[in-house]
């Protein structure tokens, strides 16, 4: 059987390994996608939904370079909304309710339509190598795949297994086998791993519920799509149920609560703190009169609803009798109980910035391996190591994302910096610089890049062009109109009679002052792109802020630029806690910036560092003069 040849082998038809695939193909890298089966490319496994607080501006930024999930929610989206709609532009989330069947179409297309980019099915079973650097795979069946560089996204599949109160089953979802073979091969290379989970709830037959004895959650009006390259979201828009559960529901799982996975003692891995089962929020928070449970249809032609708010890994019947109590389900037929699954994770202070395991060389990871949860944590990983994985192959530098610049910046320098002790789940309040990271301007922010490295298509690239060009064009022409407060007043508007003339873009600042108003002074100001005047607007606001926080962001940017040299000694520094040598040591900061998020780390010993780092860098250079 002969070898194949490839630059990149991304394992994993996930979000994550989608992302992953795509990235690395753009950036022209030939690239093969290994995964069980075809049919279950861009398989939603959980909650058929996209986006959210935190999560929505992650799909932003995957979709300002380039990446699928974005396009693909606008064509699968059947209930959009955006969410905190009522705040400030920082904290806004965009959501969609997704057709699970319409999602997985529309990704297995874009997967089969990307140039450079080879799917084949088979199990990962081993890696092959020559000492500690990755030269490919060998699937269950004998197929060596040969390769520089391998991204790992199995999700939930490491030597996953289900749990429904006592019963279990070795399963990476419902249904589909678990990877086993690839643990072992990470703990010979001395990677730590560990175990979590998740779960589920069950999934009902929207035929046999009461909707008219229950709430519902219409989308909004006017519908705000993920990807810059969407003109107009086409597909229908459903309603959700509201109900929620009753004491009966309550005593039910408090008297079964022994015949929880996760309470008998069945479950060692940790659950994700900002998403418990039923379980968790009887016992946590148990004087509550109810929980909401939002009912959410999982196709536009699919009868299933996935009850948002209930996981549970209690036996089946336990499920029956404690869903049956909950209003407006009172004869439901359950079509799959709920589960929970526990499986492997690679700990991720072990990677590096680029999502590199620092001790195999070519070895990338993504998704839930890395101690996440959630499909836009997974897809934003997998663009991040498939991009690096390429340029890894190719031999070209590294991309760097930063704090300062993106919440996918923010969620690989949370994760290599602080590990995880429970699934990883993106909100807005991890970002210091929220207010420059923005949904609304993911596509100034990271399309450049984008473009720069490679992986934007040529649509994008001429929309973003014309898009920069309106943007520059709006602004020189808001910034030239001005008035005094006394012009002002015979137009109709009020400032204060401080006798400053402002700019029209000044006055986009005030919450009372918009376009129409400004059109109304300098009707001229009409044939700015419609698109333009809802970025300025929102830029115009956050001006005075934004002023504020550059300097600070500057800093940043100057600690991370100072490097920390791989096999850097720390014991070398006399004055570091022994506390603090074993969190150096275990991290492994790669830059001042990182070295500062430590926990328990003290300007005094920064500055310790930042002296023998100087001390090295001049060492080096004497020694580099010495040898010319």
């Amino acid at each position: 059987m002969m070898d194949l040849d490839f630059d990149v082998i991304v394992i994993g038809g996930g979000h994550a390994g989608c992302e992953a695939a795509s990235a690395s193909a753009r950036a022209g890298a030939a690239t093969v996608l290994l995964t069980h089966r075809a049919d279950t490319i861009g398989t939603m496994s959980c909650n058929p939904a996209i986006g959210g607080l935190g999560k929505g501006h992650l799909v932003r930024e995957i979709d300002a370079l380039d990446g699928l999930m974005g396009r693909i929610a606008d064509l699968a989206g059947i209930q959009f909304r955006l969410l905190n709609r009522k705040k400030g532009p920082a904290v806004r989330g965009p959501r969609t309710q997704a057709d699970r069947a319409l999602y997985k179409t529309h990704m297995q297309a874009a997967i089969t339509d990307t140039s450079g980019l080879t799917m084949i099915e088979g199990d990962a079973f081993d890696l092959i190598m020559d000492g500690s650097v990755v030269q490919g795979v060998v699937t269950a069946d004998g197929r060596r795949i040969i390769a520089s560089s391998v991204v790992i996204t199995t999700g939930t599949f490491l030597r996953g297994l289900i749990h429904i109160g006592n019963e279990k089953t070795p399963a990476g979802r419902m249904g589909e086998a678990p990877s086993v073979g690839l643990s072992g091969r990470f703990e010979s290379h001395g990677i730590r791993l560990g175990r979590l989970k998740t779960g589920t709830p069950a999934r009902l037959d929207g035929r046999t519920i009461a909707w008219d004895q229950i709430g519902t959650q219409e989308a909004d009006s006017e519908l705000v799509p993920f990807s810059f390259m969407t003109d107009a979201i086409t597909n229908p828009q459903i309603a959700c149920g509201v109900t929620r559960t009753t004491e009966e529901t309550h005593r039910l799982i408090r008297e079964n609560i022994h015949r929880s996975a996760m309470y008998s003692g069945e479950i060692k891995g940790v659950g994700p703190r900002y998403c418990p089962s039923i379980e968790d929020k009887i016992v946590r928070f148990g004087d509550r009169d109810g929980h909401q449970i939002f009912l959410e249809p999982e196709g536009l032609n699919d009868n299933t609803v996935y009850p948002n708010g209930i996981s549970t890994s209690l036996p089946a019947e336990v499920q029956d009798a404690f869903i049956r109590s909950i209003p407006g389900l009172e004869d439901v037929k359950i079509l799959q109980p709920g589960y929970a699954i526990e499986y492997d994770f690679v700990d991720p202070t072990q990677l590096d910035h680029r999502l590199s395991v620092r001790q195999v060389s070519g070895l990338f990871l993504a998704g839930q391996i890395n101690g996440t949860t959630g499909y836009e944590e997974a897809g934003a990983q997998g663009l991040v190591a498939g991009l690096n994985a390429a340029m890894h192959a190719v031999g070209r530098e590294p991309v760097r994302f930063s704090r300062t610049d993106s919440y996918i910046g923010v969620m690989i320098d949370d994760l290599i910096t602080f590990g995880v002790t429970e699934p990883y789940r993106m909100f807005t309040s991890r970002a210091e610089y929220r207010l420059s990271l923005r949904a609304d301007n993911a596509d100034q922010r990271l399309t450049p890049l984008a473009i720069s490295v490679g992986i934007c298509g040529e649509a994008r690239k001429e929309r973003f062009s014309r898009f920069e060009s309106a943007l520059e064009n709006g602004r020189t022409e808001l910034s030239s109109r001005t008035l005094t407060p006394n012009e002002a007043e015979t137009h109709g508007l009020t400032l204060n009679k401080d006798g400053i003339r402002r700019s029209a873009y000044e006055l986009l600042a005030r919450t009372d002052f918009d376009f129409p108003d400004a059109e109304k002074v300098w009707p001229e100001l009409a044939g700015i792109d419609a698109r333009a005047k809802e970025a300025l607007k929102i830029e115009a606001g956050y001006a005075v802020y934004m002023d504020r926080q550059t300097a600070t962001i500057a800093d940043i940017r100057r600690d991370e630029a100072r490097e920390i040299p791989e096999g850097f000694s720390f014991e070398g520094i006399s004055g570091l806690s022994n506390e603090l040598l074993q969190k150096l040591n275990r991290i492994r900061p790669l830059n001042i910036a990182q070295a500062s998020a430590i926990e328990g780390i003290t300007p005094a010993a920064l500055a310790l560092i930042l002296v023998h780092l100087r001390k090295r860098s001049e060492s080096f250079g004497q020694l580099k003069v010495g040898l010319q």
